[in-house]
C-alpha cells in the first residue's frame, strides 16, 4: 500500500497536493491551489484528455497515468461526482495514512469507513462553478470535517490559504446545507431558464428581466425571504393565476410547476409571520 506517511504534517506551507478528478470543481480548486502557493504534484482522470487539460493550465502539473501511481503528497483531494468517489477509493493505491478528502456536500464522511488505512476528510467549497467563470475563493464558504485532528489542521491550513470562511460542519449539517444550496441555486436558476424560455417564445428581450432579477435577490439577501413574498399566488389573485395558468397550457410541464409553487406559496404565506402582501 505504499510507505506511511507523517499525520503532523499540518504546519508544512505549501502544501503537496494530489487533484483526482478533472471537472469544473476541479478545474477552480487547481488554479486556487496554485495562486495559494500550494504544489499539485499530479492530477489524475478518468479521461486522461481532461487529466491533461487541466494540467496545461498550471505550470508544473502532471497527469498521472493511473490510480495505482499516486506520488506522495499532504493532501490527496478528490473532486469527483458523488457516485464515483467509492469506486475510486477502492481503485485507488494511497500511501498508508494518506490524508484523502473528498469535495462533496452531501456525502458523509462515513463514505472512508471501509477503507481503515487512510484517514478521511471533507473539503467542500459552497460555490457553484461553471466553466470560463472567475470564483472570488476569499469568500467561499469552506466546510471541513475529517477522521482525526491531525488531518483536520490540516484541512484548515488549506483551506484558510483559500477563503477567509472555513467553518467545521458535520455530515450531517452539510448535508442540510447543500439541500439548502440546491433550494437557493439550482432551483432558481432552473425558474430562470423558464423566464427565458418564454421571453424568447415571446419575442421579448431576456434583459427586460434583469432589473426585477437583481431587486429580488437583494432583498432576499437583507431579509427572510418569505416574509419579501410578492405576487399573484400570495395576494390570492384567482384572475391573473387562471389567465397565467392558461398561457401555459403549451408548457403542460411548466403549467404543473407553477400550480405547486402558487399552492406552496399560498400555504406558506397562511403562517402570520411569513405573510406579506407585495405589489408585484
Amino acid at each position: 500500500m505504499g510507505a506511511e506517511v507523517n499525520q503532523q504534517s499540518a504546519s508544512i506551507y505549501p502544501l503537496q497536493i494530489v487533484l483526482l478528478g478533472a471537472g469544473r470543481v476541479a478545474q477552480h480548486l487547481l488554479l486556487a491551489l496554485a495562486a495559494a502557493g500550494h504544489t499539485v504534484v499530479g492530477i489524475w482522470s478518468r479521461t486522461p484528455a481532461s487529466a491533461a487539460a487541466v494540467a496545461a493550465t498550471v505550470r508544473g502539473a502532471r497527469v498521472l497515468p493511473s490510480l495505482q501511481a499516486l506520488p506522495p503528497a499532504d493532501v490527496y483531494l478528490l473532486a469527483l461526482p458523488d457516485a464515483v468517489v467509492p469506486d475510486v477509493l477502492a481503485a485507488a493505491i494511497f500511501p498508508v495514512g494518506a490524508l484523502v478528502a473528498h469535495t462533496a456536500g452531501a456525502l458523509p464522511l462515513a463514505v472512508f469507513a471501509e477503507h481503515p488505512t487512510i484517514r478521511g476528510g471533507v473539503f467542500y467549497p459552497l460555490q457553484t462553478f461553471s466553466a470560463g467563470r472567475e470564483i472570488t475563493w476569499a469568500t467561499v464558504p469552506l466546510c471541513l470535517e475529517a477522521a482525526d485532528a491531525p488531518g483536520l489542521a490540516t484541512l484548515h491550513q488549506l483551506a484558510e490559504s483559500l477563503s477567509h470562511d472555513v467553518r467545521e460542519l458535520t455530515s450531517a449539517q452539510r448535508l442540510q446545507l447543500h439541500l439548502a444550496a440546491v433550494w437557493a441555486s439550482n432551483f432558481p436558476n432552473h425558474l430562470l431558464g423558464i423566464s427565458h424560455a418564454l421571453l424568447t417564445d415571446a419575442g421579448l428581450p431576456w434583459e427586460l428581466l434583469h432589473p426585477l432579477i437583481q431587486e429580488t435577490v437583494a432583498k432576499a439577501l437583507s431579509q427572510p425571504p418569505f416574509t419579501a413574498q410578492t405576487g399573484p399566488a400570495v395576494r390570492h389573485d384567482a384572475g391573473t393565476l387562471q389567465r397565467h395558468t392558461q398561457a401555459l397550457a403549451e408548457y403542460p410541464q411548466w403549467q404543473s410547476l407553477y400550480l405547486q409553487l402558487t399552492a406552496s406559496i399560498q400555504q406558506t404565506a397562511q403562517q402570520p409571520t411569513r405573510n406579506n402582501r407585495g405589489s408585484l
